[in-house]
């Protein structure tokens, strides 16, 4: 009976250390992810009451080649990664599935240049509001993680100061 006990307690102490040992690299592997990109300069138009459509703007910075995937937001179902852009006196705007990122250039969000895009907001974004956003990028090895970010809404002409 008590080769039974010890053993079973040698399954918890394996199992023990096994699951603290994955901890300990998880959270090693998101301090390593939160190095890969850092991010900058970010803020968050405010809108008008009944404006459905909110813009988002911010410098990445990558220690090496990697790719915007993906954005989330808790004020808004979608958020799209765009670009406007001129051409003839017209402006145009376009969804991009991802934004590639080289290593060591900035890559900066901005009005009327690349920016992302929050469709259908909550509620509308007021100046002091906290926006929360989760950023999913997949390196140059092709491993995915996330980027968790809290931007705070500002005017163009506050935004502009704060850098």
């Amino acid at each position: 009976m008590r080769k039974f006990l010890d053993q079973k307690a040698l399954h918890y102490v394996l199992a023990f250390m096994l699951t603290f040992g994955y901890v300990l690299s998880v959270t090693a592997t998101d301090a390593k992810n939160q190095e890969l990109i850092t991010i900058k300069d970010a803020w968050v138009r405010p809108t008008n009451p009944g404006q459905e459509v909110g813009a988002a703007y911010m410098t990445f910075l990558s220690t090496q080649d990697a790719t915007l995937i993906g954005v989330e937001s808790d004020v808004t179902k979608s958020v799209e990664i765009h670009n406007m852009s001129m051409g003839n006196g017209v402006m145009k705007m376009r969804m991009m599935e991802k934004l590639p990122l080289v290593a060591g250039k900035p890559y900066k969000l901005a009005p009327g240049g690349f920016h992302l895009m929050l469709f259908d907001l909550k509620k509308p974004l007021n100046i002091g509001d906290q926006v929360n956003f989760a950023l999913t990028f997949k390196s140059k090895n092709k491993h995915e993680f996330k980027q968790n970010i809290k931007v705070m809404v500002q005017s163009p002409a506050e935004a502009s100061t704060t850098k």
